[in-house]
Protein backbone atom coordinates (compact mmCIF):
# COMPACT_ATOMS: atom_id res chain seq x y z
CA UNK A 1 0.00 0.00 0.00
CA UNK A 2 2.71 2.23 0.87
CA UNK A 3 4.65 1.73 -2.37
CA UNK A 4 1.13 2.63 -4.50
CA UNK A 5 1.23 6.09 -2.50
CA UNK A 6 4.89 6.39 -3.27
CA UNK A 7 4.23 5.55 -7.20
CA UNK A 8 1.46 7.80 -6.74
CA UNK A 9 3.10 10.68 -5.74
CA UNK A 10 5.66 10.84 -7.82
CA UNK A 11 3.47 10.34 -10.72
CA UNK A 12 1.45 13.26 -9.54
CA UNK A 13 4.67 15.45 -8.94
CA UNK A 14 6.01 14.16 -12.70
CA UNK A 15 2.91 14.99 -14.03
CA UNK A 16 3.00 18.82 -12.81
CA UNK A 17 6.56 19.08 -13.42
CA UNK A 18 5.96 18.54 -17.18
CA UNK A 19 3.52 20.83 -17.06
CA UNK A 20 5.45 23.50 -15.67
CA UNK A 21 8.77 22.86 -18.09
CA UNK A 22 6.05 22.76 -21.53
CA UNK A 23 4.45 25.93 -19.92
CA UNK A 24 7.79 27.89 -19.23
CA UNK A 25 8.61 26.64 -23.04
CA UNK A 26 5.58 27.23 -24.71
CA UNK A 27 3.54 30.33 -22.69
CA UNK A 28 6.22 32.06 -20.98
CA UNK A 29 9.25 33.52 -23.02
CA UNK A 30 12.05 35.59 -20.99
CA UNK A 31 10.60 39.33 -21.63
CA UNK A 32 14.12 40.53 -21.63
CA UNK A 33 14.57 39.24 -25.68
CA UNK A 34 11.15 41.84 -26.57
CA UNK A 35 12.63 44.80 -25.60
CA UNK A 36 15.92 43.82 -28.00
CA UNK A 37 14.64 45.60 -31.50
CA UNK A 38 17.96 44.36 -33.08
CA UNK A 39 17.18 40.81 -32.40
CA UNK A 40 15.95 39.47 -35.95
CA UNK A 41 15.96 35.43 -36.68
CA UNK A 42 18.51 33.94 -38.61
CA UNK A 43 16.83 31.35 -40.87
CA UNK A 44 17.40 31.69 -44.05
CA UNK A 45 14.64 32.58 -45.35
CA UNK A 46 14.82 36.26 -43.59
CA UNK A 47 18.96 37.32 -44.34
CA UNK A 48 17.83 38.89 -47.85
CA UNK A 49 16.16 40.97 -45.47
CA UNK A 50 17.32 41.57 -42.57
CA UNK A 51 19.21 45.04 -43.67
CA UNK A 52 16.00 46.22 -45.02
CA UNK A 53 14.27 45.80 -42.09
CA UNK A 54 16.82 47.22 -39.16
CA UNK A 55 16.73 50.33 -41.71
CA UNK A 56 12.56 50.55 -41.31
CA UNK A 57 12.97 49.89 -37.34
CA UNK A 58 15.23 52.39 -37.54
CA UNK A 59 12.97 54.99 -38.69
CA UNK A 60 9.77 54.13 -37.00
CA UNK A 61 11.90 53.83 -33.66
CA UNK A 62 13.16 57.78 -34.26
CA UNK A 63 9.20 58.96 -35.03
CA UNK A 64 7.95 60.85 -32.04
CA UNK A 65 5.35 58.94 -30.11
CA UNK A 66 2.61 59.12 -27.11
CA UNK A 67 2.78 56.44 -25.07
CA UNK A 68 -0.42 54.88 -23.48
CA UNK A 69 -1.21 52.51 -21.17
CA UNK A 70 -4.09 50.49 -20.21
CA UNK A 71 -5.56 48.37 -17.92
CA UNK A 72 -6.52 44.95 -19.04
CA UNK A 73 -9.68 42.72 -17.81
CA UNK A 74 -7.57 40.81 -15.83
CA UNK A 75 -5.82 43.75 -14.29
CA UNK A 76 -2.85 43.82 -16.74
CA UNK A 77 -0.97 47.21 -17.29
CA UNK A 78 -0.79 47.26 -21.28
CA UNK A 79 1.59 49.54 -22.89
CA UNK A 80 0.92 51.41 -26.16
CA UNK A 81 2.67 53.96 -28.64
CA UNK A 82 0.54 56.31 -30.35
CA UNK A 83 1.49 58.18 -33.58
CA UNK A 84 -0.54 61.14 -34.55
CA UNK A 85 -0.64 62.07 -38.38
CA UNK A 86 -3.93 63.91 -38.97
CA UNK A 87 -6.97 65.22 -36.63
CA UNK A 88 -10.10 63.20 -37.29
CA UNK A 89 -7.85 60.43 -39.45
CA UNK A 90 -8.57 56.82 -39.31
CA UNK A 91 -6.86 55.06 -36.76
CA UNK A 92 -5.24 51.38 -36.91
CA UNK A 93 -4.04 49.03 -34.02
CA UNK A 94 -1.29 47.34 -34.15
CA UNK A 95 -0.57 44.05 -32.64
CA UNK A 96 2.54 42.25 -33.30
CA UNK A 97 3.43 38.20 -32.93
CA UNK A 98 4.39 35.71 -30.64
CA UNK A 99 8.09 36.21 -29.25
CA UNK A 100 8.42 39.21 -31.48
CA UNK A 101 7.52 43.19 -30.84
CA UNK A 102 6.13 45.69 -32.39
CA UNK A 103 8.74 48.00 -34.28
CA UNK A 104 9.97 44.95 -36.14
CA UNK A 105 6.46 43.07 -37.03
CA UNK A 106 5.04 46.61 -38.19
CA UNK A 107 8.16 48.42 -39.48
CA UNK A 108 6.77 48.28 -43.03
CA UNK A 109 3.18 48.03 -42.19
CA UNK A 110 3.23 51.05 -39.93
CA UNK A 111 4.38 52.91 -42.27
CA UNK A 112 1.97 52.07 -44.97
CA UNK A 113 -0.26 53.81 -42.56
CA UNK A 114 1.65 56.31 -41.95
CA UNK A 115 2.24 57.32 -45.75
CA UNK A 116 -1.42 56.65 -46.48
CA UNK A 117 -2.34 59.89 -43.42
CA UNK A 118 -4.14 57.39 -40.63
CA UNK A 119 -2.92 57.52 -37.14
CA UNK A 120 -1.51 54.77 -35.97
CA UNK A 121 -1.65 52.85 -31.96
CA UNK A 122 1.65 50.24 -31.81
CA UNK A 123 0.70 48.05 -28.90
CA UNK A 124 3.01 45.48 -27.00
CA UNK A 125 1.00 42.63 -26.26
CA UNK A 126 1.15 41.29 -23.35
CA UNK A 127 4.36 39.85 -21.51
CA UNK A 128 6.03 41.24 -24.01
CA UNK A 129 7.71 44.96 -24.25
CA UNK A 130 6.86 47.34 -21.40
CA UNK A 131 3.36 45.41 -21.04
CA UNK A 132 2.64 43.18 -18.11
CA UNK A 133 1.71 39.78 -17.95
CA UNK A 134 2.70 35.97 -16.79
CA UNK A 135 2.00 33.85 -19.69
CA UNK A 136 1.41 34.26 -23.96
CA UNK A 137 -2.30 32.80 -24.41
CA UNK A 138 -1.92 32.36 -28.41
CA UNK A 139 -4.87 35.41 -28.89
CA UNK A 140 -6.98 33.57 -25.95
CA UNK A 141 -6.92 36.59 -23.65
CA UNK A 142 -5.21 38.71 -26.29
CA UNK A 143 -8.56 39.17 -27.99
CA UNK A 144 -9.92 40.88 -24.97
CA UNK A 145 -6.61 43.22 -24.73
CA UNK A 146 -7.55 43.94 -28.39
CA UNK A 147 -11.20 45.19 -27.16
CA UNK A 148 -10.03 46.81 -24.50
CA UNK A 149 -7.38 48.89 -26.99
CA UNK A 150 -10.26 49.27 -29.22
CA UNK A 151 -12.79 50.52 -26.16
CA UNK A 152 -9.72 53.24 -25.28
CA UNK A 153 -9.68 54.27 -28.88
CA UNK A 154 -13.21 54.71 -29.13
CA UNK A 155 -13.53 56.69 -26.10
CA UNK A 156 -10.48 58.58 -26.44
CA UNK A 157 -11.47 59.85 -29.94
CA UNK A 158 -15.04 59.09 -30.23
CA UNK A 159 -17.34 57.48 -31.89
CA UNK A 160 -16.87 58.79 -35.28
CA UNK A 161 -13.18 57.73 -35.32
CA UNK A 162 -13.07 54.65 -37.42
CA UNK A 163 -10.82 52.07 -36.35
CA UNK A 164 -8.90 49.21 -37.98
CA UNK A 165 -7.33 46.45 -35.89
CA UNK A 166 -4.48 45.07 -37.45
CA UNK A 167 -1.99 42.04 -36.42
CA UNK A 168 0.79 39.94 -37.28
CA UNK A 169 1.31 36.20 -37.12
CA UNK A 170 -0.61 35.60 -33.30
CA UNK A 171 -1.32 39.22 -33.56
CA UNK A 172 -3.00 38.21 -36.17
CA UNK A 173 -4.88 35.33 -34.92
CA UNK A 174 -5.60 38.35 -31.84
CA UNK A 175 -7.46 40.46 -34.41
CA UNK A 176 -8.82 37.77 -36.02
CA UNK A 177 -10.47 36.01 -32.73
CA UNK A 178 -11.72 39.65 -31.37
CA UNK A 179 -13.49 40.30 -33.97
CA UNK A 180 -16.38 37.87 -32.95
CA UNK A 181 -16.44 40.57 -29.51
CA UNK A 182 -18.66 42.95 -28.46
CA UNK A 183 -16.31 45.49 -30.21
CA UNK A 184 -16.80 49.73 -30.74
CA UNK A 185 -19.33 50.36 -33.56
CA UNK A 186 -16.46 52.32 -35.11
CA UNK A 187 -14.47 49.04 -35.68
CA UNK A 188 -14.64 48.60 -39.23
CA UNK A 189 -12.60 46.21 -40.16
CA UNK A 190 -10.15 43.87 -39.41
CA UNK A 191 -6.01 42.92 -41.56
CA UNK A 192 -4.35 39.83 -40.44
CA UNK A 193 -1.11 38.22 -41.53
CA UNK A 194 -0.19 35.06 -41.54
CA UNK A 195 -2.66 33.74 -38.79
CA UNK A 196 -3.09 30.53 -37.47
CA UNK A 197 -6.25 29.10 -37.23
CA UNK A 198 -6.04 27.77 -34.06
CA UNK A 199 -3.61 28.14 -31.09
CA UNK A 200 -3.68 24.03 -30.42
CA UNK A 201 -3.07 23.33 -34.11
CA UNK A 202 -0.13 25.61 -33.90
CA UNK A 203 1.27 24.54 -30.74
CA UNK A 204 1.27 20.99 -32.10
CA UNK A 205 2.34 21.99 -35.50
CA UNK A 206 5.74 23.24 -33.70
CA UNK A 207 6.25 20.42 -31.57
CA UNK A 208 6.25 18.16 -34.55
CA UNK A 209 8.71 20.61 -35.76
CA UNK A 210 11.11 19.66 -32.86
CA UNK A 211 10.76 16.32 -33.35
CA UNK A 212 8.21 15.91 -30.03
CA UNK A 213 5.70 13.80 -29.61
CA UNK A 214 2.55 15.39 -30.14
CA UNK A 215 0.50 12.90 -28.46
CA UNK A 216 2.79 12.92 -25.49
CA UNK A 217 2.96 16.12 -25.44
CA UNK A 218 -0.94 16.64 -26.01
CA UNK A 219 -2.23 16.62 -22.37
CA UNK A 220 0.56 18.72 -21.03
CA UNK A 221 0.22 21.54 -23.70
CA UNK A 222 -3.34 22.13 -21.94
CA UNK A 223 -2.69 21.37 -18.50
CA UNK A 224 0.37 23.56 -18.39
CA UNK A 225 -2.30 26.35 -19.95
CA UNK A 226 -4.80 25.58 -17.37
CA UNK A 227 -2.65 25.17 -13.70
CA UNK A 228 0.26 27.86 -14.43
CA UNK A 229 -1.40 30.27 -16.90
CA UNK A 230 -5.22 30.15 -15.92
CA UNK A 231 -6.59 29.99 -19.19
CA UNK A 232 -7.98 27.10 -21.21
CA UNK A 233 -5.51 26.72 -25.04
CA UNK A 234 -8.64 25.10 -26.54
CA UNK A 235 -11.26 28.06 -25.64
CA UNK A 236 -11.16 29.90 -28.99
CA UNK A 237 -10.04 29.74 -32.45
CA UNK A 238 -9.27 32.28 -35.23
CA UNK A 239 -11.63 30.07 -37.71
CA UNK A 240 -14.58 29.58 -35.75
CA UNK A 241 -14.22 33.88 -34.33
CA UNK A 242 -14.39 34.34 -38.35
CA UNK A 243 -17.31 32.31 -38.95
CA UNK A 244 -18.75 34.81 -36.82
CA UNK A 245 -17.65 37.97 -37.56
CA UNK A 246 -19.29 41.15 -39.47
CA UNK A 247 -16.01 42.87 -40.09
CA UNK A 248 -14.48 42.76 -43.78
CA UNK A 249 -11.32 41.36 -43.06
CA UNK A 250 -8.28 41.47 -45.29
CA UNK A 251 -6.24 38.16 -45.22
CA UNK A 252 -2.30 38.39 -46.29
CA UNK A 253 -0.37 34.82 -46.42
CA UNK A 254 2.79 33.64 -47.83
CA UNK A 255 2.78 30.66 -49.66
CA UNK A 256 6.08 29.96 -48.49
CA UNK A 257 5.42 30.07 -44.61
CA UNK A 258 7.56 27.43 -42.96
CA UNK A 259 6.16 28.21 -39.63
CA UNK A 260 2.42 29.07 -39.79
CA UNK A 261 1.08 26.94 -42.75
CA UNK A 262 -0.54 28.98 -45.50
CA UNK A 263 -3.44 26.31 -45.75
CA UNK A 264 -4.68 27.25 -42.50
CA UNK A 265 -5.65 30.91 -43.95
CA UNK A 266 -6.82 28.97 -46.72
CA UNK A 267 -9.12 27.22 -44.21
CA UNK A 268 -9.99 30.71 -42.93
CA UNK A 269 -11.04 32.01 -46.12
CA UNK A 270 -13.03 29.36 -46.98
CA UNK A 271 -15.19 29.97 -43.53
CA UNK A 272 -16.15 32.93 -44.18
CA UNK A 273 -16.01 33.83 -48.42
CA UNK A 274 -18.77 36.83 -48.09
CA UNK A 275 -16.41 38.61 -45.34
CA UNK A 276 -12.72 37.54 -46.27
CA UNK A 277 -10.41 39.11 -49.46
CA UNK A 278 -7.62 36.62 -49.50
CA UNK A 279 -4.31 37.96 -50.84
CA UNK A 280 -1.34 35.09 -51.38
CA UNK A 281 2.03 35.86 -51.67
CA UNK A 282 4.31 33.31 -53.29
CA UNK A 283 7.46 32.28 -52.23
CA UNK A 284 6.79 34.58 -48.87
CA UNK A 285 7.94 33.06 -45.56
CA UNK A 286 6.19 33.74 -42.23
CA UNK A 287 5.77 37.29 -41.84
CA UNK A 288 8.05 37.76 -45.06
CA UNK A 289 5.02 39.26 -47.56
CA UNK A 290 5.65 43.04 -46.91
CA UNK A 291 9.37 42.40 -47.86
CA UNK A 292 8.76 39.50 -50.68
CA UNK A 293 6.21 41.62 -52.88
CA UNK A 294 6.09 45.29 -51.29
CA UNK A 295 3.82 46.23 -54.81
CA UNK A 296 1.17 43.63 -54.12
CA UNK A 297 1.13 44.21 -50.43
CA UNK A 298 1.18 47.57 -50.02
CA UNK A 299 -1.66 47.59 -52.80
CA UNK A 300 -3.98 44.82 -51.23
CA UNK A 301 -3.98 46.98 -48.06
CA UNK A 302 -4.44 50.71 -49.50
CA UNK A 303 -7.30 49.10 -51.79
CA UNK A 304 -8.77 47.60 -48.51
CA UNK A 305 -8.41 50.83 -46.08
CA UNK A 306 -9.78 52.75 -48.88
CA UNK A 307 -12.69 51.00 -49.30
CA UNK A 308 -13.26 49.97 -45.76
CA UNK A 309 -12.68 53.87 -44.30
CA UNK A 310 -14.36 54.92 -46.93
Amino acid sequence: MAVALYVLAFLILAFFAISYVIFCMTYKPAKDRDSDHTRYPSAPQYVPFKEPTALLIKELMEIPFEEVWIESFDGLKLYGRYYHVKDGAPLQIEFHGYHSHAYKDFCGGNKIAREAGYNTLLVDQRNHGKSGGKAITFGINERQDVKAWADWAAKRFGESQKIMIVGVSMGAASVLMASELDLPKNVVGVIADCPFSSPVEIICKVARDRKIPVWMAYPFIFSGAAIFGHFSIGKATPIEAVKNTKLPILLIHGMDDRFVPYEMSCRMKAANEECITFVSVPKAGHGLSYMVDNAKYVNAVNEFCNKVFG
